[in-house]
């Protein structure tokens, strides 16, 4: 019902929702509001907009939406539950909400990866919702009666986690969000502090970079938290990178009032205008001792000062600069680098990561992955733009100026095996050459065995297809090989025979092994044998009717062994007659009525009548008898008709029969 009421009412809304898509901060994942586990979150208002389908885990296709949605991000830095509290400030508002872990994701995964949900509440009542003790279900789907409490989530250190607070009520009423009431800890025990400075080239911007994220909002924009002495210059201003979109920052670009000269100087923090220095968004401060040196430069060209990791057969290198380049100075063909070394590599193109112009990491592109192991520089020359590179204040690196690197060879995880076939288990030997470097070996070899061994064996007790999985690396490239090997001494006697036989006639055995099967050993029982698939044996008529156990063994070609044994019954006659007489009086003897010897009746069924038409007896089993009661009343002395119908197992031809029988007491 819940889904079809938020059907109905996104279709009422779709035209206004469409129109409001949510651009504020703290409306998108990607700018969620960071949140403390000691402070309570006021959110006053509530824009409409909103209306994106989610994923939801545990709750099929609701088709639910983010109405109205905020968004809040924490870290977990102690594991245990997470128990909090949505407070609407009108009570008769629905707030549903949904938690996500994305630990290492792309925050907007949340609309297409429903795996990313963690715990969930979308009830349709109204008033107090969140994660608490009396929860009894981690996921509560849409629909009226539906418990506004969810079980509280575990949360794991280190992780990092987001909240969708959707508001399906369609106002702009507000809510509070509170921590409380779990184990796990949401709240970040470390204190901010300063990291670095550094100055532009013009030296009238220092650029500070902090040791964690603090709030846009503790930033004053006349920049009154930081002085630099020597007093040469004042700041007369600041702004927090990327606060126009975002909740917090970890660093900040400080306005001089003057170009700092050539020298040394010290970057000091103190009480700002709002009686404050930074604060993080556990409201921490940096505290007003810190300071941070930082040194002004006579204007030099800017040297590449390293290269970023190289990942495997590489086709692209990330050189990294000191100061800010212009990207303007790249050339996008790569006519400002060239690379040789253990054999020819040609560049193709480059660019930057680039902000505002600049960038600190040039992109290199490769004609051509680089697979075999070798040794390399990469080196800067005047591209067909007539430059090098240049840096933020306009100084041109060097041409000539160089890095070396060098590269491992690809590996490959092909691999071989040999096996030991054997009756109860079979041993497989694992080769891997170790080519091209490999140090390190990963083996999945099935039945939960697993090895680091280049060579390793596995033993097997199932004999059937096993899935192998090698994970080879050198430290520096790494390949995976997946094999399916078949142990095919799989080996299980079984066979196939009538339960009822005829004395004198020949009993067809029929064999239903599997295996590779190199002989057939038939012992019947009686004495007799036979070495064939499927023989066929006759038993000598016995005074009585007889069981005999057959037992029959297999050998594969590999020498194993399996051993099947049933049992068949012999009869004195197979001639199918019906007692014309029976007196069920318990001396054991005529005691019921029924066919007799219907060894090859296939199909059959036997009807007994009484005098007025009616069924008294009926059976489908010639070995199942009457014992002359009707509903558990013993019937009086009477002639009973009976009737038989059956299909011969020999001649496959339909036979009838009816007669009488005399109850007698």
């Amino acid at each position: 019902m819940r889904g079809f009421i938020t059907i109905i009412l996104f279709l009422f809304l779709h035209s206004s929702l469409a129109a409001q898509v949510c651009t504020a901060p703290g409306q998108n994942p990607s700018t969620a509001f960071p949140v403390c586990g000691t402070s309570i979150f006021s959110q006053t208002s509530v824009p409409i907009c909103g209306g994106r389908p989610m994923p939801f885990r545990g709750c099929g296709n609701d088709g639910l939406t983010d109405i109205n949605p905020f968004w809040y991000k924490f870290t977990c830095f102690q594991s245990g539950t997470l128990g909090f509290l949505i407070t609407p400030a009108n009570l008769g508002d629905d707030y549903d909400w949904e938690l996500y872990d994305i630990t290492g994701r792309n925050p907007d995964d949340v609309y297409t990866d429903g795996s990313l949900v963690i715990s969930n509440n979308w009830s349709g009542e109204t008033g107090l919702t969140g994660a608490s003790a009396a929860g009894t279900q981690t996921f509560v789907c849409g629909g009226s009666g539906k418990p506004l409490f969810s079980k509280m989530p575990q949360l794991q250190v280190g992780r990092n986690y987001l909240i969708l607070i959707s508001h399906f009520t369609n106002s702009q009423s507000g809510y509070k969000l509170s921590f409380g009431g779990g184990t796990a800890v949401i709240t970040d025990p470390t204190d901010p502090h300063l990291q670095k400075a550094e100055a532009n080239c013009g030296g009238d911007v220092v650029r500070v970079r902090l040791s964690k994220k603090i709030k846009c909002s503790s930033i004053t924009a006349n920049g009154s938290e930081f002085f630099i002495t020597p007093a040469v210059a004042s700041v007369t201003g600041s702004v927090g990178i990327n606060c126009s979109a975002q909740f917090d920052t970890d660093s900040v670009a400080l306005q001089l009032s003057a170009f700092l000269p050539p020298g040394n100087y010290t970057l000091n923090i103190k009480k700002g205008t709002d009686n404050n220095t930074l604060l993080d968004y556990c409201d921490h401060a940096i505290v007003e001792t810190e300071t941070l040196p930082f040194t002004i430069l006579p204007k030099a060209p800017t040297p590449m000062d390293s290269l970023a990791s190289l990942a495997c057969a590489p086709r692209q290198l990330k050189l990294v600069f000191k100061k800010p380049m212009l990207c303007s100075s790249i050339a996008t063909d790569g006519s400002d680098f060239i690379v040789n070394g253990s054999y020819t590599a040609g560049v193709t193109a480059a660019g930057g990561n680039c902000a505002n112009g600049t960038t600190k990491e040039v992109i290199v592109t490769l004609s051509n992955a680089l697979q075999v192991a070798g040794n390399f520089r990469v080196m800067l020359k005047k591209g067909v733009d007539g430059n090098t590179l240049l840096d933020e204040c306009g100084e041109e690196t060097p041409a000539g100026s160089m890095l070396p690197f060098n590269v491992k060879d690809t590996v490959n995880a092909n691999f071989t095996y040999a096996i030991n076939y054997g009756c109860i288990k079979d041993t497989v030997a694992f080769f891997h050459p170790a080519l091209d470097g490999v140090s390190s070996w990963q083996w999945n070899l099935d039945e939960n065995q697993q090895s680091i061994s280049q060579n390793p064996q596995a033993l097997y007790s199932v004999f059937n297809q096993k899935n192998v999985r090698l994970i080879v690396s050198n430290g520096f490239c790494s390949d995976t090989s997946n094999q399916t090997i078949l142990l095919e001494n799989y080996l299980k006697a079984d066979f196939s025979v009538f339960e009822d036989n005829c004395p004198s006639e020949a009993i067809p055995f029929t064999s239903m092994s599997k295996g590779k099967i190199a002989m057939h050993n038939w012992d019947f029982g009686d004495g007799g044998s036979a070495n064939g698939a499927n023989p066929s044996y006759t038993y000598a008529a016995p005074l009585r009717q007889t069981v005999y156990t057959v037992r029959y063994t297999v050998t594969d070609s590999f020498g194993c062994q399996s051993t099947a044994q049933k049992q068949v019954q012999i009869y004195s006659s197979c001639y199918l007659a019906v007692p014309t007489a029976f007196s069920p009086n318990g001396d054991g003897k005529n005691d019921v009525f029924g066919v007799l010897n219907a060894v090859k009746a296939e199909g059959l069924e036997m009807l007994v009548f009484n005098r007025w038409g009616q069924v008294v007896f009926k059976t489908t089993n010639w070995k199942q008898s009457w014992n002359g009661k009707v509903g558990g009343v013993p019937q009086p002395t009477s002639v009973f008709v009976w009737t038989l119908r059956y299909i011969n197992r020999d001649t496959k031809k339909r036979a009838e029969q009816k007669g009488t029988v005399t109850l007698i007491r």
